[in-house]
């Protein structure tokens, strides 16, 4: 059973919870408790379908933050292998927000980058829940441009819920520091495959975000703000903690896959199984897998030019405006 439920997956914990009981105490009992226990297995299955299959954009968020998904380094240690890290921005120090290094994907090397959470406390600490100062996503442009240098593709990993916020960041350049990915990245001469495997929060998903292929997981979001600064700035939910308005908010974002897809935003979605990546990592594994060698093999036909040419085309036709 999963260390962490959220709210909606209470129906279902109960139920296993008996399960569980009944299990213990069958052996014991000289009564047969077998058709008790498939019975209850029966309506465990049909609960996690009805409400994982119909799960609410506010829902979904709440999946992709859950403690227990998948991380970077997962993804990193399960598709590629003899992975080599490379430290710090060569400026200020090494932000472990931000791991990325040389790698294969079967037999190409790749250059790996991507948002690192942790898996409990003292590990969200240590990466700073993932969010990157500027010297953390100044690595990241490092590991990009020698890519560059070496013609390399570049492997991006986003799950953040966004850059780091504090007055030190912004002392040191947040807002230039993701800007200066943003202008580099549209014209660098190498692949770039995107990969949201949970938060992609504002600038900090941005900065690591621009590609030629985008993918998503099922229960991945991406949103210029969190749903609960949606709620506390425009819902005017004091501290966003209304679970109305953050639902509201979550609707109103348009931030799930599905919806990015729709949009022409993504280029492909994740499947994850029942409940989320973190009920079989193996299998997303596998899928993502797929995906990226895929692409990586449409992309390495295009010449530089061609690769350019359209991340550019791609990049001016996204949004819907009418002048005046």
């Amino acid at each position: 059973m999963a260390r962490y439920v959220l709210d909606f997956e209470k129906p279902i914990f109960e139920l296993q919870r008996k399960l569980d009981l009944l299990k213990k105490v069958s052996p014991l009992e000289k009564t047969d408790l077998t058709a008790e226990i498939e019975d209850l297995e029966h309506k465990i299955e049909k609960l996690k379908v009805r409400i994982y299959s119909h799960l609410s954009p506010w829902e979904k968020v709440q999946v992709s933050r859950h403690p227990d998904r998948p991380k970077t380094l997962d993804y990193i240690n399960n598709i590629f292998t003899d992975f080599i890290e490379i430290h710090g921005d060569k400026l200020f120090r090494d932000d472990l927000s931000i791991i990325g290094g040389f790698g294969f994907l079967n037999d190409v090397k790749v250059m790996i980058v991507g948002h690192q959470k942790g898996k409990n406390a003292k590990e969200n600490i240590l990466y700073n829940f993932g969010s990157p100062h500027p010297e953390g996503i100044r690595k990241a442009l490092r590991l990009m441009k020698l890519a560059e240098k070496f013609s390399l593709p570049v492997i991006s990993f986003i799950d953040t819920a966004g850059a780091y916020p504090g007055i030190e960041a912004e002392e040191r350049g947040q807002a230039l520091a993701i800007a200066s990915n943003l202008m580099e990245m549209s014209a660098l001469k190498v692949p770039i495959i995107v990969s949201n495997i949970g938060e992609g929060g504002s600038g900090g998903a941005l900065a690591l975000g621009l590609g030629d292929k985008i993918f998503m997981l099922e229960n991945s979001y991406y949103s210029v703000i969190s749903p609960e600064g949606c709620a506390s700035i425009l819902l005017k939910s004091e501290n966003g903690d209304s679970s109305k308005a953050k639902a509201e908010a979550s609707t109103a974002l348009k931030l799930t896959a599905d919806e990015l897809l729709e949009r022409g935003l993504i280029d492909g979605i994740i499947r994850e199984p029942l409940g989320g990546a973190h009920h079989n990592p193996s299998e997303v594994f596998v899928e993502l897998k797929q995906a990226l060698v895929s692409s990586l093999l449409e992309l390495k036909k295009l010449s530089t030019n061609k690769l350019l040419e359209k991340r550019y085309n791609r990049y001016r036709k996204m949004g819907v405006f009418i002048e005046s």
